[in-house]
């Protein structure tokens, strides 16, 4: 079983939301100009990422803008191979200009694979914005409700992603500078899944120190952090957040 949850997103496919969601995420698909994207795309899409230090990855498709790379082409094995290293070679080629790691490369998904937090009192029934294919119904949505600690109880009509406008979150260092070698930042998130278990989502080190998310943190976390690690070092990052 895995000890951690990714929090993926595709990324850079013109839907201009990308900056919105970031703050949310652990890693993100890169649209790499086959079923949407183009280089000045990628370039913004892997420079937020670097701000909110999520991981990068290439998503590849079939070059299929009109639908969105989902038709069978019916392309060879050869073909195949080629347009999805020529797609993963531009993208790594913007990543390196900009001093980014390229993690991961990943294919579209169609109905997409989703899992995470349990979600109660959820219903399908006369919500906009929603897909169905092959049995699979899902979409984008902002969801408030109660946490139990194990599921969200939904307690207000969900809003389209498209359409909600979060605020964005303080940036709890200032902008300044932490002083931690990036040794010991390693060292501690190495920890982190045997201290955290299913509540740790993704975690990274930037400028001097180890930002983490967590499903939820009501300050119980940050301070574990700062008394094991010392003050400054870590940084927990709720995924869920208080409204109102």
């Amino acid at each position: 079983m895995p000890d951690r949850i990714d929090f993926n997103c595709d990324l850079g496919e013109g839907c201009g939301d990308d900056a919105a969601i970031l703050p949310h995420v652990s890693s993100a698909s890169i649209a790499c100009g086959g079923h949407a994207g183009d280089d000045g795309t990628m370039r913004e899409a892997v420079g937020l990422c670097l701000r909110h230090g999520v991981a990068i990855g290439a998503h590849p498709s079939f070059v299929d803008r009109e639908h969105f790379g989902r038709r069978d082409l019916d392309l060879g094995a050869g073909a195949i191979h080629l347009l999805v290293l020529a797609q993963v070679r531009r993208l790594a080629a913007i990543c390196d200009a900009a001093g980014a790691r390229l993690c991961f490369a990943v294919m579209e998904s169609y109905p997409p694979q989703c899992g995470g937090l349990p979600v109660a009192g959820w219903t399908w029934d006369g919500l906009e914005g929603a897909e169905t294919a092959n049995g699979v119904t899902w979409g984008a949505y902002a969801v408030q409700g109660t946490y139990d600690g194990e599921a969200l109880t939904v307690t207000q009509p969900p809003i389209l992603l498209a359409l909600y406008d979060p605020m964005m979150r303080d940036d709890p260092t200032g902008g300044v500078p932490g002083d931690t070698a990036e040794s010991r930042l390693l060292e501690i998130q190495e920890e982190l899944p045997g201290r955290l278990g299913a509540d740790l989502l993704g975690s990274w080190p930037q400028d001097g120190r180890l930002w983490v998310q967590v499903v939820w943190d009501d300050g119980t976390w940050q301070d574990a952090a700062d008394a094991d690690f010392g003050d400054d070092v870590v940084v927990i990052e709720s995924w869920l957040r208080e409204v109102g």
